[in-house]
């Protein structure tokens, strides 16, 4: 007897041939293919959830879509879906209204907390959920020796999730640049995981790297990079051969900076993605298709635009049935009926209809998760005292600015008090901390940040990349001791303190990370958090993601972690005192 698959095969055949009617034709509409860049007045014909021909046909079922513009569903080919703090099926309501029907998850952040048994429980609940989440193992846990992170992941543990778990594709981004580039034994470790697994493709993360590092990074494997802030520097790279991710998240904008990159030399080798997004931005702005409107605002052609949202994040991610509408694909359409827009009016996922005008269809409902991935903050009781600096002439100050993930190491006069160093809120000087919450150590790192525009106040999270400890920034010591002790509280999140009392919050006590309310209740939360954020003077745009950076010790040039501030450039760490 032939088995299943066998049997749907067969009977994909019979439909291609015409033998046999289809499960569900879309007739009516224009069909995109993105091997020519054509728009085909042709018939879709369904079968099994695959695409079984474009033609003429008849089905069991017909779908009217004329006047509508059909296109292969949206990829995002890199994605945290911690920073959206949606769990999986709350992720699906957001993103399937606007066309995403598959993304590439690189879940640092849950691993950072709980290693990959956090992993496996983020996988099994995106298992019921209409929409294809793949994964890249994560590669930097912790990013550096500078992090102190709730979990590790060795690389014996990468190659087998690789070989046991089939959403795992490869290895997500390679933090850890310099090491890989000179060749350090657990950065190699980690690579020959990927081969030893069955050559699977290895994510990149090099932001500046140029010449002979960047010739050795590609050498040692890694294939695409997603820090990529000018024109050139992407440029260099594609010309190396690798694959250029152009992000849009919160944050992080580079999609203008790099764009002349495929005015000029067209749109292969390249794809889209959002790394990090607000859950306000998915309801107000949308997901990849917000991208794919501000691309053609900026005058990408729209052909150029849909291929890498589709057919190149999909052969990147070697996802060989994704990305077109073609027989054998898998049948992921969204139809448009504006295409320059690129709103959808209906989208299907494996054939099935799963969002109309805007609204998802039919998803399952939130599934808590077990019991051990919450309570993991664990702060001690800090006073103002705690967060004093020694008085200095001069002190170094990470800049922040709008729009990049990338900060400034900046020298400025110190503003003393009372023998202490202290935030200015006329000079954008505030003080930021990081504390250790995985072991209760109190290991705090301080130091000072320009940028954020704050004027009293605090604010914090535990959204910080990629140990995610507390990071806290504000000007004043009460307020920021007071924002860590409500995260503790809380199990963790985002929020906002003024006059000692909480103004706004976001309870994340998944991990710290995620939490478990809808979606909807979770962007409008998010929207009273940046307006109590904005009250008490914040002016940096999305200045919780720019937060959640403010700790990454792998991202030029200079960050805050637990153990002090960190030259990301020399890789170590520096005196808050720039003369000490």
């Amino acid at each position: 007897m032939p088995d299943v698959r066998t049997q749907e095969l067969a009977r994909r055949l019979a439909v291609a041939r015409g033998d046999e009617p289809a499960d569900l034709v879309l007739r009516g509409g224009r069909v995109f293919s993105v091997f020519t860049n054509e728009f085909l007045d042709v018939d879709v014909a369904i079968s099994d959830g695959h695409i079984a021909a474009l033609g003429r046909y008849e089905g069991i079922e017909t779908s009217e879509v004329t006047g509508l513009t059909l296109l292969p569903g949206f990829i995002d080919g890199h994605l945290h879906i911690e920073s959206t703090k949606l769990l999986p099926n709350q992720f699906a309501r957001a993103v399937l209204p606007h066309g995403t029907t598959t993304v590439v998850i690189d879940p640092h952040e849950i691993s950072n907390v709980f290693g990959l048994d956090g992993v496996r429980e983020l996988l099994r609940r995106a298992d019921t959920v209409p929409l294809d989440v793949f994964m890249m193992v994560s590669s930097c846990v912790p990013a550096s020796r500078f992090e102190s992170s709730g979990a590790t992941v060795t690389p014996e543990e990468i190659e087998r999730f690789l070989r046991t778990e089939p959403r795992a594709l490869g290895v997500a981004e390679m933090m850890d640049y310099q090491g890989l580039a000179h060749g350090s034994p657990d950065a190699l470790a980690k690579v020959e995981a990927a081969y030893e697994a069955g050559d699977r493709h290895i994510d990149g993360h090099a932001p500046g790297l140029t010449g002979h590092d960047l010739n050795a990074y590609l050498a040692a494997g890694a294939a695409s990079d997603h820090e990529c802030t000018t024109f050139e520097e992407a440029l260099e790279k594609r010309r190396l051969g690798m694959w250029i991710m152009l992000r849009e998240g919160s944050a992080a904008r580079n999609l203008e900076a790099l764009l002349p990159l495929v005015l000029r030399y067209g749109p292969r080798n390249c794809l889209l993605c959002t790394d990090d997004r607000e859950p306000n931005d998915l309801r107000d702005e949308g997901h990849i298709d917000a991208v794919l409107r501000r691309a053609v605002q900026l005058g990408c052609p729209v052909e150029d635009a849909l291929v890498m949202a589709t057919l190149n994040a999909a052969r990147y991610h070697r996802l060989h049935r994704y990305g077109a509408i073609a027989p054998g694909r898998i049948a992921d359409v969204v139809a448009v009926a504006e295409l320059e827009g690129f709103e959808p009016v209906r989208v299907w996922k494996a054939g099935r209809l799963v969002a109309q005008d805007g609204r998802p269809i039919d998803i399952p409902a939130i599934e808590p998760m077990p019991a051990w991935m919450h309570d993991s903050v664990h702060v001690r009781p800090l006073v103002a005292a705690d967060l004093a600096v020694p008085a200095a002439a001069r002190i170094r100050v990470i800049g922040v600015e709008s729009g990049q993930i990338v900060t400034r190491a900046l020298v400025d006069d110190a503003t003393v008090r009372e023998g202490v160093s202290v935030a200015d809120p006329d000079r954008d000087l505030a003080k930021i901390a990081v504390v250790e919450r995985h072991r209760n150590t109190g290991r705090i790192g301080l130091g000072f940040v320009r940028g954020f525009g704050i004027r009293h106040g605090a604010i914090a999270s535990t959204h910080a990349h990629d140990a995610h400890n507390v990071v806290v920034v504000g000007s004043d010591d009460a307020d920021m001791a007071a924002a860590v002790a409500r995260l503790g509280e809380i199990g963790g999140g985002q929020v906002a303190v003024g006059g000692g009392a909480v103004l706004a919050e976001i309870p994340c006590p998944v991990g710290g990370l995620v939490s478990e309310l809808p979606f909807e209740e979770v962007a409008s939360r998010f929207d009273t958090l940046e307006d109590a954020a904005r009250e008490i003077g914040v002016t940096l745009p999305a200045p919780f993601m720019a937060l959640s950076f403010l700790a990454l010790s792998v991202v030029p040039e200079l960050k805050m972690s637990d153990h002090g501030l960190v030259d990301t450039v020399g890789m170590r760490l520096v005196s808050i005192d720039a003369e000490g």
